[in-house]
């Protein structure tokens, strides 16, 4: 995404610099014509051509052609991830962009090994707010999701309260054989609903969590008869609404 308006490049060069003009040229390994996908903040994008590299460390595009395609979910997607050992996040980060969430919050809940203090929590927002923007741009998002500093569990109830439907991952529903919970509340959202999912880390959710979360007007759901790993689980959700809003009945909605 670039910073500024797409409207003002119609008629004059687009120059990028930055992660921008690294990762054109170092990741992607771009050369001169290739085109590209570009998005601005307004949701907006184009296709634009490269022109060339610069000595500068810019590079310099220009303006194909407006982008028209909504490539973006119906309805407002957040998940709610309890913290995970190793490099998870950075997996689930990639992969629900490219899935179509909206937000993505860092979750410590009891049973999560990994401990961040102040320090950490910045430089891991950073680092997943960098993961967001490239998967974002390679699935040619008009939007890039958000991510949230790590929260605790009052934090994670006090942000509740801005969605329409609340859920939470629960193995203990998958064990006992619900299947219904998640396929009734997709077909009950309308378009622009905002949808919150919780999923907790390896060691699942305290009888605490789950209880607050009740009282809170979560409802707990399975996602389908097996036991999904903490990276998988968000992904699973997000596949579900993705086949329930863009595939179902042509993505009529």
């Amino acid at each position: 995404m670039i910073a500024e308006s797409l409207e003002d490049f119609s008629n004059r060069p687009i120059f990028l610099s930055g992660d921008h003009y690294h990762h054109m040229k170092n990741v992607m390994r771009f050369k001169p014509e290739t085109k590209v996908f570009l998005s601005d903040p307004n949701a907006k994008s184009c296709i634009a051509e490269i022109i060339t590299f610069t000595d500068d460390k810019e590079v310099q595009l220009a303006w194909v052609a407006n982008e028209d395609k909504n490539n973006e979910l119906p309805i407002d997607v957040t998940i709610v991830c309890g913290l995970p050992k190793g490099d998870k996040l950075d997996l689930i980060a990639q992969k629900a962009t490219e899935l179509g969430v909206n937000r993505i919050i860092p979750f410590a809940s009891d049973y999560s090994v990994v401990k961040w203090d102040e320090s950490k929590k910045k430089k891991k927002t950073q680092r997943f707010q960098k993961i967001v923007q490239e998967a974002a741009e390679q699935s040619h998002r008009q939007l890039v999701p958000t991510v949230h500093q790590a929260v605790t569990l009052k934090e994670l109830l006090a942000l509740s309260q801005n969605y329409s439907v609340k859920l939470v991952a629960y193995e203990e529903d998958a064990k006992q054989g619900e299947q219904a919970v998640l396929a009734k509340t997709l077909k009950n959202l309308q378009r622009g609903d905002k949808l919150l999912i919780v999923f907790g880390p390896e060691g699942g959710l305290s009888e605490n969590e789950i209880t607050s979360f009740k009282d809170d007007g979560f409802l707990t759901c399975a996602l389908g008869p097996r036991i999904l790993r903490t990276e998988t689980a968000p992904l699973y959700a997000l596949s579900a609404v993705s086949y329930h809003f863009e595939l179902l009945n042509g993505g009529d909605y």
